[in-house]
């Protein structure tokens, strides 16, 4: 039983009658329940149950699309009914809603089998992954090192043979970190595209559902079951006569070795592919970003602070000081940001309006030390901010990106597209794929 075979391949497998679903459920679950660290909590009874009504329609010829029958983990602030959901945190132990997730619920209905929750960052609120309060998942690529945040245990699901494909959630870079410290394909939705009711928040206006996948054919087709619409048709995809801006300047500071080169050869093998490369700043970027701390922390912690301060000695005092943070911002300034960020908004899209995709390194930086960042406080600190600050263009600006494996280990490239503008991207992306080897 092959577990490391991509969900779109286990699909047609299933389609064609080589591939059981109930087979696959139950080599998943026993792999699974020997990673307690990976997986908060499993699901065997809905799955098993999944499995077997999938099993059925495909005997019966009846398929839901080609997802049908193939098995998922969910990142543990999904709310699934009658189980708990508990987004890494010890303030919410033993929350367990009475109904799925908007989109657990379509993913359901669309035939996918949930194998059940994932570890992850405490409440979302960090880039790296390590969770103290809960689990830690390993890196999948070196053990030692943070696997990325906040969809930790996702990423590392997938990677490790223990789900087809993911879902997760990214707020300032939490499905893409982790999917390129962990060698994955991630997508970060278009903020408002992806239904989050039934998903514990950090940032409502930034919060975005996307999945962590080993192809962008998984990626496309786990959106489609999210949204319950067909998968864009990725057929005939090509990169000639694509238009690429690499984002130079502010992405480009602090970058470590590693992460620059592994994009720098990704941009060359783009370039032989056909697609036409130009580099350039854009003056909107540094600015915009400039506001991030005004419109992150003070909605977060406005989420959070009567739980947070009705029991804080429950909380990591690292993750405690990032919400903590959002207390002392004026409703006037974080007003005025957003009044800001609109034209910055608006200078993005007039700029980049002639390329198919901006480019930048996905984490200017390779996953640090697990044990340090548990040790050092300013070494979190310093490494977060650093490790968020790529992926945070794309939340800020509003739009949908993609990041790819380069072929350096645990090194990401993202291409950023337009706001709503997931299909084109992922053409793009399985153009790129097949360029990057």
């Amino acid at each position: 039983m092959d577990r490391f075979k991509s969900a779109a391949e286990q699909g047609r497998a299933i389609a064609a009658g080589k591939l059981c679903p109930v087979d696959m459920a139950e080599a998943y679950l026993e792999a699974a329940a020997g990673a307690p660290d990976v997986y908060a909590r499993l699901t065997p009874k809905r799955a098993r149950a999944e499995a077997m009504a999938a099993r059925a329609r495909a005997r019966a010829g009846v398929r839901r699309g080609l997802l049908d029958g193939v098995a998922l983990s969910w990142k543990d602030l999904f709310d699934s009914a009658g189980v708990a959901t508990e987004a890494g945190s010890q303030l919410l132990e033993g929350r367990i809603p009475e109904e799925d997730a908007a989109v657990l619920a379509q993913a359901t209905l669309a035939g996918t089998v949930c194998l059940g929750k994932t570890h992850m960052t405490e409440l979302a609120f960090s880039g790296l992954g390590v969770n103290p309060m809960t689990a830690t998942p390993p890196n999948a690529i070196v053990p030692h090192l943070a696997p990325g945040g906040s969809s930790s245990g996702a990423a590392v699901s997938v990677k490790r043979g223990l789900a087809a494909a993911a879902v997760g959630s990214d707020t300032g870079g939490s499905v893409r970190i982790p999917s390129a410290w962990n060698e994955l394909v991630g997508l970060k939705t278009t903020h408002g595209r992806v239904s989050t009711q039934g998903v514990v928040p950090l940032c409502n206006r930034f919060d975005t559902v996307g999945p962590l996948a080993r192809t962008v054919e998984d990626c496309a087709e786990v959106l489609a079951v999210l949204e319950g619409r067909p998968a864009p048709d990725l057929r005939g995809a090509r990169l000639a006569g694509a238009r690429l801006l690499v984002l130079e300047g502010l992405p480009f500071e602090g970058t470590r070795e590693a992460p620059a080169r592994g994009f720098e050869a990704a941009v060359e093998r783009l370039g032989r592919g056909g697609a036409r490369i130009e580099r350039r700043a854009l003056p909107m970027v540094r600015p915009a970003m400039d506001l991030s701390g005004i419109l992150f922390a003070p909605e977060a912690y406005g989420i959070w602070k009567e739980v947070i301060e009705a029991a804080p000695e429950k909380m990591y005092p690292v993750i405690l000081e990032r919400f903590r943070g959002g207390a002392g911002i004026l409703a006037a300034d974080y007003v005025a940001a957003w009044e800001a960020l609109a034209g910055y908004r608006a200078a993005w899209a007039e700029a980049t309006a002639g390329y198919d995709a901006v480019l930048v390194p996905t984490s200017p930086i390779l996953p640090p030390d697990a044990r340090r960042l548990l040790t050092d406080p300013a070494y979190f600190a310093s490494e977060n901010l650093l490790a968020l600050r790529n992926t945070r263009i794309g939340n800020i600006f509003g739009l949908c990106v993609l990041t790819l494996p380069t072929g350096e280990p645990m090194c990401g490239i993202s291409l950023m597209g337009r706001p709503g503008g997931e299909a084109a991207l992922l053409r793009l992306g399985q153009a790129a794929e097949a360029a990057l080897g």
